[in-house]
């Protein structure tokens, strides 16, 4: 079996993730958008808006400063012009992410689990009542995008009868888990989203009727969808993989089988993994990786935590989902990959009141050098803010990094003038 040096698997990963190259040229043309989706398979959404939301920023790690509006009319297009030229969809992915449009038909296998009431993707409030989904999916037929608030504002201006003929009224909430479970089986997905609530469309009138008559077979799917994982991720583990599209075991554990039998995966044996590891044919492995970037929570190059701590022997959590007090570096953490390795972490927030881009704490990685880590760091803060809108950075937390980079900070608006 091939053996691969950490160093060697993590050149691999970050390369593969769109690091490291000369992507970071002038503003990103719609296609170039569109290609670097394509490359990472999806864009996970969260509704956490303390820096930028989870979907915005990994194209702004990749590429640097790129109109949001772009990637907007990609995904929730809101001219009819627009919407013949969308190239991603929403369904439930990851978690609820952004798509490649050609990608949906290779998860018709999770809506039928879904319907079967199989899926993790569920509410139970609703028990899937199919008079609650008949009527929710005749008033979307009939109005549709809607939110899920207008569609019991339509229902309320009907009255009572189109209720009665369905068997009766519900409770407001079952709107919302209706069209969620409408969602989650395929027949509704998102037509385009105001402010970020997202407003229900039938499927058959987003998707180009090719794509939505597409039904590949179950382990088809499974195999394709393995493909683009182990094109994403450079080098991986089958639990590496499988987590990129949340799989089931038993049938990532065939696919990658039957891949290496194909000669489509190699196995590779990574020095310190427990775990066997598995490349594309067309794997690259630079000699070096340069360039800087801030990573969001949800980036895929980080996202499996297990990974993370394999690949760059760095032990990171979401602060949102820990308890205030058991937080160690903050709220909403950035890790900052600097040459291919993650030297530090800051804690973000995007403070509008007062224009600024806000870091309450800056952590280093041990062993990685203080003065340059907080140069590159302040430079790209910088950029940040100014993607933003934000009039720039203020370092006002702690954390061992913090006197430094607002040491650097300082000295950048100098150089520039009239930064904080």
């Amino acid at each position: 079996m091939e053996t691969m040096s950490v160093a060697q698997a993590r050149r691999a990963a970050v390369a593969a993730q769109g690091f490291g190259g000369s992507a970071r040229r002038g503003q990103p043309a719609r296609r170039t958008i569109a290609t670097e989706v394509e490359r990472l398979g999806l864009l996970q959404l969260d509704s956490v808006n303390v820096a930028v939301r989870a979907h915005y920023a990994p194209l702004f790690s990749r590429l640097g400063p790129y109109d949001r509006d772009t990637l907007d009319a990609l995904a929730w297009p809101q001219k009819p012009a627009q919407a013949r030229r969308r190239t991603l969809v929403e369904f439930w992915v990851h978690e609820a992410s952004l798509l490649p449009v050609d990608e949906w038909p290779l998860f018709r296998w999770r809506m039928r689990d879904n319907a079967a009431k199989q899926g993790r993707w569920l509410g139970s409030a609703l028990e899937h009542r199919s008079d609650v989904l008949d009527v929710v999916t005749a008033v979307v037929a009939e109005h549709g995008p809607l939110e899920a608030g207008e569609i019991e504002k339509v229902l309320g201006d009907a009255g009572d009868r189109r209720a009665r003929a369905y068997g009766g009224w519900w409770q407001r909430s079952d709107i919302k888990v209706a069209c969620e479970h409408l969602f989650a089986i395929g027949e509704l997905t998102t037509g385009t989203r105001r402010g970020f609530r997202r407003a229900y469309e039938l499927t058959e009138r987003v998707l180009p009727p090719d794509v939505h008559a597409r039904d590949p077979a179950r382990d088809e799917s499974m195999r394709e969808l393995i493909r683009r994982a182990a094109r994403a991720l450079g080098v991986a583990t089958e639990p590496d993989l499988r987590d990129y599209y949340r799989l089931p075991p038993t049938e990532s554990q065939a696919a990658v089988a039957e891949l290496v039998d194909a000669g489509e995966l190699v196995p590779v044996q990574v020095e310190g993994w427990s775990a066997p590891a598995y490349r594309t044919p067309e794997t690259r492995v630079p000699r070096r990786i340069t360039g800087r970037a801030l990573l969001a929570p949800f980036d895929p190059l980080i996202w499996f935590r297990a990974r993370t701590l394999r690949l760059f022997d760095f032990h990171y959590r979401i602060g949102i989902y820990t308890p205030a007090e058991k937080r160690t570096h903050g709220y909403y953490v950035f890790p900052f990959l600097l040459d291919g390795r993650l030297v530090a972490r800051v804690d973000l927030k995007a403070d509008r009141a007062i224009g600024l881009l806000r870091v309450p704490g800056a952590y280093l990685e041990e062993g990685a050098p203080e003065s340059r880590v907080a140069a590159e760091l302040a430079a790209e803060l910088a950029t940040m803010a100014e993607w933003l809108g934000l009039d720039g950075v203020l370092v006002d937390g702690g954390g061992d990094l913090a006197p430094a980079l607002a040491h650097a900070v300082k000295a950048q608006a100098d150089n520039v003038g009239g930064w904080t």
